[in-house]
């Protein structure tokens, strides 16, 4: 519980200006993009600086109330979710470069800063950052870090933990540690793994330090149609059983093609379904991969293929796809997004089984996913005004996780597990592994105040104690029948 006294010591640690206690102003923070979960939090911060972060943290610890770091807010697993009676550390004031250091190739920034701003810090000097998540344009780094985020590039350069060389983070007990270091492969501990990615479960981070990447001497761009998702799906696992590893292979499906054909305009045919492949390298080892790109897409029917000719058509490709899911507003009032991997061989059988879902829950389902990593972003869309739709909803995105775990799969591949899917978690982990990863949590938070109710599941959130899998009544019905 909150008491004036606590609110009078917060005032003094961030200044009146920092510190957000009106109700009316309170709703900006009820949720993050999963706007289907809110909570309001008891009070808001926004800090400055690490050292304010720090003394928050330390009077939240000593007395005994919770609290969440938040970024942009533009999750979309309710990781940021705040807790009711706690404080939200908002980041959004600690938006400085620190240090920028091209010769070692890295570069230091507060956890508020953008995503992209850290590639326009260096561009002119022929770097790049580069975990690309599509909401680069205004998401954070912390929260790159707290969720592991990846992007359209993951497929060959990997996720945000292969691009964090250091972290300063404050322990929820509100010391400050500093883990990892300026090198590519620190001594000791992976502590620096365990931190990124574990969802703003084991402390707040104050400062983050990345490795940057030179600007490949060639780049090409390339965008096929098909006539099936089948196809499409085909024509990515023979990508990738010829060796080939693109910098980026991305999936959309003709509901996704639509919306962000209306929104943005990028040129996309009407297809069922378009790839697009993008390769660098070597200006050698693009132009000869890319003939094998093209062979592939034609083997497998690919049609209306576009070669962009220029940066500023690779950037209309490019935009096509990364406004895919604000573009899904113009289809439905509201969508869910869900966030599962399978093995890429699976994609045309689990997107068959999607389809049948779509049909048989007369819900539309618009598919955008990471194709190369398997990684899918089905959105199911709904109607909030329409009772019971987004109970549904929910339902049948929480079917989609089933279908990933069957083949093999995961819950999430970027978006985090969070408030959302934290049930989802004891259909792939075992009593043991939950209990495991509880320990490593309680190492660093013994008092569960660092944003608790998130990521491990308890009977208090789940209505039940953990155990293997109770079928929806989605499944029940029929609707997870492969098809």
């Amino acid at each position: 519980m909150m008491t004036t006294e606590f609110l009078v010591e917060l005032e003094g640690i961030v200044g009146a200006d920092g510190l957000v206690r009106d109700e009316g102003e309170l709703i900006t923070y009820e949720s993050d993009g999963l706007v289907s979960h809110r909570s309001r939090p008891g009070a808001a911060v926004l800090p400055k600086t690490a050292e304010q972060v720090q003394a928050v943290v330390r009077l939240c610890h000593r007395t005994g109330i919770p609290f969440v770091a938040r970024g942009q807010g533009t999750g979309l697993s309710g990781g940021a979710l705040p807790h009711p009676d706690g404080v939200l550390i908002v980041m959004t004031r600690m938006t400085r470069v620190l240090d920028v250091d091209i010769p070692n190739q890295r570069i230091t920034v507060e956890p508020g800063v953008v995503n992209l701003e850290v590639t326009r810090r260096v561009a002119s000097d022929g770097y790049y950052y580069a975990p690309d998540p599509s909401s680069q344009v205004v998401c954070s780094i912390g929260g790159n870090v707290a969720e592991n985020s990846g992007g359209a590039h993951c497929l060959k350069y990997g996720f945000t933990v292969h691009h964090v060389l250091g972290l300063e983070v404050v322990l929820p007990d509100g010391e400050m540690v500093h883990l990892g270091g300026e090198a590519l492969d620190a001594p000791g501990l992976d502590l620096l793994g365990v931190v990124v990615g574990s969802e703003g479960t084991l402390g707040v981070v104050t400062k983050v330090t990345l490795r940057l990447l030179r600007r490949p001497e060639s780049v090409r761009t390339l965008l096929a149609a098909f006539d099936s998702t089948d196809a499409a799906g085909n024509a990515v696992s023979d990508v990738i059983a010829a060796g080939i590893i693109p910098a980026a292979i991305e999936m959309m499906d003709r509901t996704t093609i639509r919306a962000a054909e209306a929104a943005v305009q990028p040129g996309f045919p009407d297809a069922e379904a378009v790839l697009i492949v993008e390769l660098d390298g070597s200006q050698n080892e693009v132009e000869t991969l890319f003939e094998q790109i093209e062979a592939v897409c034609a083997k497998n029917h690919g049609w209306g293929v576009q070669v962009a000719r220029d940066d500023a058509q690779r950037g209309r490709i490019w935009m096509g796809r990364k406004a895919a899911f604000a573009a899904m507003g113009r289809v439905s009032p509201n969508y869910y997004v869900q966030d599962g991997v399978i093995p890429r061989g699976t994609l045309p059988e689990v997107l068959r089984r999607i389809r049948g879902l779509e049909q048989r829950s007369g819900l539309t389902i618009g598919n955008v996913f990471h194709a190369g990593d398997g990684n899918l972003h089905p959105l199911v869309c709904y109607d909030d005004a329409v009772e019971g739709q987004a109970e549904l909803a929910e339902q049948a995105a929480s079917e989609i996780l089933t279908y990933c775990l069957d083949v093999g799969g995961s819950l999430t591949g970027e978006h985090g597990i969070g408030a959302d899917k934290v049930c989802h978690m004891p259909k792939m982990f075992s009593e043991d592994d939950l209990a495991t990863m509880q320990l490593v949590r309680a190492a660093f938070d013994p008092l569960g105040l660092c944003n608790p109710d998130k990521l491990l599941p308890t009977p208090r959130l789940c209505g039940e104690v953990p155990g293997p899998y109770r079928a929806h009544p989605i499944e029940v019905a029929g609707l997870a029948q492969r098809v």
